[in-house]
C-alpha cells in the first residue's frame, strides 16, 4: 500500500478506470450475445437495431481506450459478417 498521497490517489483512479473499462468490455460482450440470438431468430428489425447499438458501444469503448482500436475494428467486422450472413 502506498504511503505517498499522490500514489494513493493513483491507486484509487486506476481502480475506477479498471471498473469503467470492465463495464465497456462487458457491455460489448452482452450486445454481441444479443446480436447472435437475434440472427439465430431471424428477426430483421431486431438484428439491425442490435447491430447499430453494438457498433455504437464498440466505438465508445475504443474512443475511451477500454479496448484497442484494432480489436474494435475486428469486433465490428465480426458483427458485420454475422449480419450479412443472416440475410442469405
Amino acid at each position: 500500500m502506498p504511503n505517498i498521497k499522490q500514489q494513493k490517489k493513483r491507486v484509487r483512479t486506476a481502480a475506477q478506470e479498471r471498473l469503467e473499462n470492465l463495464r465497456y468490455a462487458s457491455t460489448v460482450k452482452t450486445l454481441t450475445r444479443r446480436l447472435r440470438t437475434a440472427v439465430a431468430d431471424g428477426d430483421r428489425d431486431r438484428i439491425t437495431s442490435e447491430h447499430r447499438e453494438l457498433v455504437r458501444w464498440i466505438d465508445k469503448a475504443a474512443a475511451n481506450g477500454a479496448i484497442h482500436r484494432n480489436a474494435a475494428a475486428r469486433k465490428k467486422a465480426q458483427a458485420a459478417r454475422l449480419v450479412s450472413g443472416s440475410s442469405s
